[in-house]
């Protein structure tokens, strides 16, 4: 998955983060979202449209209102390919150990 940096950069910024995590319990508005958090809603509006760029939350009309919704597909790939990432540095560090053990490091 080319796009993992791209969307760890996304999700570094503790704002965004605190975002997703509410959409993650309900859709939500930008004004919605505002009253819940120490941001305007301008600034919220601007961190849901780089969180829509990256593929995870998607506006969803309800009415005259537009709220945003959290993409858990996008976040499971996530965590897929950061699982994956991690089983590669158990392995390669279980060989290091091996390596050292074997020519008596301590």
């Amino acid at each position: 998955m080319t796009a993992v940096p791209v969307v760890l950069g996304v999700l570094a910024d503790e704002t965004r983060w605190q975002i997703l995590t509410e959409l993650g319990a309900q859709d939500l508005s930008a004004s919605a979202l505002a009253t819940r958090m120490p941001v305007s809603r301008q600034a919220i509006a601007k961190h849901l449209a780089v969180l829509a760029d990256s593929g995870l939350v998607e506006p969803v009309r309800v009415g005259r209102e537009i709220r945003y919704r959290a993409l858990g597909a996008r976040l499971s790939a996530l965590a897929a390919e950061l699982d994956r990432i991690g089983r590669q540095w158990d392995r390669r560090l279980a060989a290091i150990k091996r390596i050292a053990e074997g020519e008596g490091w301590e």
